[in-house]
């Protein structure tokens, strides 16, 4: 029972039993904690500074050129207007399942509707859907085969022929 006693009165504290002297801040300690607090303080005024700089100001704004204008990754409108025009015809379609719809607008090709044909893979559609397409896009919509060789539109050495 003694030893039980011993440690209630080990951890019976009275506030006028507290010495400061623990406390008390040396002045190395002092000095240390004046430093982390500055550094820390220059640290947060140099990210407030940047994000303010780069925010609120563009330093230099005729230093760097415009940058050029997007490339258009479609055909030139006189390469699309040199694509042969046909009439199709459902008897001279070699695979007439195949060729037998537009596959941009998925409309049937009745006997004698225009079908522009292009030069490479030989894809039939409508003129309205495939300059649509052409206009953004440099391939085929079904194949994707490409209409340009080495920079050059396929269908500017192609003559235009348009069947009426």
């Amino acid at each position: 029972m003694s030893s039980s006693s011993q440690y209630s009165q080990a951890f019976h504290w009275h506030f006028t039993a507290l010495d400061d002297d623990n406390f008390e801040i040396q002045g190395r300690t002092l000095f240390l904690v004046v430093v982390l607090f500055s550094v820390i303080l220059l640290f947060t005024l140099l990210y407030l500074y940047a994000r303010w700089v780069c925010r609120y100001r563009h330093p230099f704004p005729h230093a760097l050129p415009p940058p050029p204008p997007p490339r258009s990754r479609g055909l030139d409108p006189l390469t699309i207007k040199t694509l042969p025009i046909a009439l199709h015809r459902s008897s001279e379609a070699p695979n007439s399942r195949e060729q037998a719809e537009c596959c941009i607008c998925l409309g049937v090709f009745e006997d004698g509707d225009k079908v522009k044909v292009l030069p490479l893979c030989r894809h039939c559609y409508h003129p309205e859907c495939v300059d649509r397409w052409l206009s953004v896009h440099s391939s085929c919509p079904l194949c994707r085969g490409s209409l340009r060789i080495n920079n050059t539109p396929v269908g500017s050495a192609i003559p235009h022929i348009v069947v009426e």
